[in-house]
């Protein structure tokens, strides 16, 4: 092996510099499972209950919707602490209002009115297109001095 490579190896485990002695043990690193069963600890000391068959969750942020299909849900009442796990979806709110208008409560009244003025004020063209087709739909006004009758007659004689 290179020697110079070991040398740069060796230097890079010592804990001071030139002459003193080399660390004994390897730093360990802790996993993500260890803050996993210190959080499953303190939910149980809280006293947090499983909530089964929930399906889905929606945590409404401004025009953005946290969304946990199928998540697991544990809640303290008491401690008024609710645990939401799962895969989260970040959607924008007009995306999927069709859905959850009726987990709308009064509070995102105010959300729900900045959005349609903000689709009134991307689409005026589209607007003015749909009353202009609705005008093609009606019925024609008739010209001043005709009606239906007089018409109708004049295209039997014809």
């Amino acid at each position: 092996m290179n020697v110079e490579k070991l040398q740069k190896m060796a230097g890079s485990v010592r804990t001071g510099g030139k002459g003193t002695m080399r660390r004994k043990k390897k730093a360990v690193h802790k996993t993500t499972t260890t803050d996993d069963k210190r959080l499953q600890s303190t939910l149980k000391r809280i006293g947090v209950n499983a909530i089964p068959a929930i399906e889905e969750v929606n945590i409404f942020k401004e025009d953005v919707v946290i969304q946990f299909v199928n998540p697991k849900v544990q809640a303290s009442i008491a401690a008024n602490t609710w645990v939401v796990s799962g895969t989260p979806q970040t959607k924008k709110l007009q995306d999927i209002l069709p859905q959850i208008i009726h987990q709308l409560g009064p509070d995102n009244l105010e959300n729900l009115k900045k959005l349609a003025e903000q689709f009134q004020k991307q689409a005026p063209g589209a607007a003015d297109a749909a009353a202009a087709q609705e005008d093609d739909d009606d019925v024609p006004e008739l010209v001043a001095g005709e009606t239906f009758e007089a018409a109708a007659e004049e295209n039997h004689t014809s």
